[in-house]
């Protein structure tokens, strides 16, 4: 960088700068008799790590706005340099997450007035993963155990979990952090009794002789919880600081506009998601408390998160359709047979599920859970549970268990008949009506039903064949 000043420093005087360039282009100027001099480019690479000392560090985090103020010392300064250096894709995974939790964080964390950088414990506890799920059973962005999770109302069944409600969860997370604040009137305790209980917090203040920080009693804590608090605080100093690291996205996420609609009863989400033409998979991204693409009756009250482009349509005609979209007991065994096979109830096992047969599938040079999934219909998540696997790693040759459908995938696919003349007829379902009809087969309206069948009215009732074509 000297060379570059002073071969500006001799022509800026004279001689106006004829090129220069940024993002790793090379960067010229002309000097005095004409002649073309190389200058030295900054490094903009998206592997590149700068250096950066304890000193450096130490005067950024003086600098910070907060209302959870620290000082570095090693400890922390280790982990910063672990998220800024030795694992930089976590870091890159949490700053792709960002922009879908933290708006909604800070709403929360401001109505309970309480510092807003208490956020980046969900990066410390589950990596702003709505699913994350520990070893012990602890769930959700803010990791809460079911015990505690039903100390702040966070409910759960097979169905729906709600330690994995984002909004609710981060409400509860608020309340609970707060209580432990007036416990122990210092923010580093607060989050250690998060950790590891305020017990065991209480007890540590005990052995160290009375001492009232979280550094006073550091060495009474758990051996988890003395990294707990410093990670923490340097997920704090990174989140602020991650371009000074050359920690950028290369493809950054967005969250998904949405609205919510109350149903107000059992829910099939497969089916809403044929109805309304809306991706499955997004109600699932917008709703993580839904384990089994249904809505039980235990959590009928709920609003359901929908696209904002499909919202209006839906809110319309939510009456319409409430009949194709409720829940049989038919459909529930398969939903929870599809998609979660820890359920405790009913106990009839998932190979005696009509439309469900047990498979096992060997591993071919080439697959990949994903490829294997997909070919049978069916998620990696679930493909993991049945196999009780910790990671995706698969090596060829090994077996798989896998459940796969065999029942056509929609109730319009099962009532749809063609006879010998090639008339098509469609067998009206309990539940539906001529536009529920007209929706689940595209391109055929009310009134052409009405006249192909010499209908008078709307009025039609289950098991009568209607023609449609």
């Amino acid at each position: 960088m000297k060379n570059i000043f002073k071969s500006l420093s001799m022509v800026l005087p004279t001689f106006m700068l004829c090129s220069l360039s940024v993002y790793g282009q090379e960067l010229y100027n002309f000097n005095s008799q004409g002649i073309q001099d190389e200058l030295i480019a900054p490094n903009y690479q998206y592997d590149y790590i700068p250096d950066f000392t304890f000193d450096e560090v130490a005067k950024k985090i003086k600098a910070m706005k907060t209302d959870m103020p620290f000082e570095l010392n090693d400890r922390i300064f280790s982990f910063i340099n672990y998220f800024a250096v030795r694992n930089r894709e976590y870091t890159r995974m949490v700053l792709q997450r960002e922009a879908v939790y933290f708006p909604m964080f800070d709403d929360v964390l401001d109505r309970h007035d309480m510092p807003s950088d208490i956020k980046y414990l969900s990066i410390i506890e589950s990596g702003l993963n709505p699913r994350a799920k520990s070893r012990v059973g602890a769930m959700g962005l803010w990791q809460f155990m079911p015990a505690t999770g039903k100390m702040y109302s966070l409910h759960a069944n097979n169905d729906v979990d709600d330690r994995m409600d984002p909004e609710l969860s981060t409400d509860a997370a608020a309340k609970y952090l707060k209580s432990l604040y007036k416990m122990f009137g210092n923010w580093e305790l607060a989050l250690a009794a998060y950790n590891c209980g305020p017990g065991n917090v209480r007890k540590a203040i005990r052995k160290s002789g009375g001492k009232q920080t979280f550094w006073g009693v550091y060495d009474h804590l758990p051996k988890e919880t003395r990294s707990y608090v410093p990670q923490f605080q340097a997920m704090m100093y990174i989140m602020r600081h991650a371009a000074d690291h050359n920690l950028h996205l290369e493809e950054p996420t967005y969250p998904i506009a949405h609205r919510k609609i109350q149903f107000n009863q059992e829910l099939d989400l497969e089916e809403l998601a044929a109805l309304t033409n809306i991706c499955v998979e997004d109600l699932e991204r917008l709703n993580p408390s839904i384990q089994n693409r249904m809505i039980p009756s235990s959590h009928k009250h709920i609003a359901l998160k929908v696209p904002a482009s499909k919202a209006d349509f839906i809110a319309q005609n939510k009456d319409h359709f409430k009949h194709a979209v409720a829940l049989t007991d038919e459909r529930k065994l398969a939903l929870r047979a599809t998609n979660n096979f820890n359920i405790e109830t009913p106990k009839t096992t998932t190979s005696t599920i009509p439309g469900n047969d047990l498979i096992t599938y060997r591993v071919k040079n080439g697959d990949v859970l994903g490829s294997i999934a997909k070919r049978h219909g069916t998620s990696v998540t679930n493909i993991k549970t049945w196999n009780n696997l910790n990671s995706n790693t698969i090596k060829v040759g090994q077996n798989l268990k896998i459940y796969t459908k065999n029942a056509p995938a929609s109730s319009s696919q099962q009532t749809l008949a063609e006879n010998t003349s090639g008339t098509k007829t469609y067998t009206v379902q309990p539940g539906d009506s001529l536009w529920l009809i007209s929706k689940k087969l595209d391109g055929v309206t009310i009134d052409q039903i009405k006249k192909l069948n010499n209908l008078n009215s709307n009025q039609i009732k289950p098991g009568q064949k209607l023609i449609i074509g």
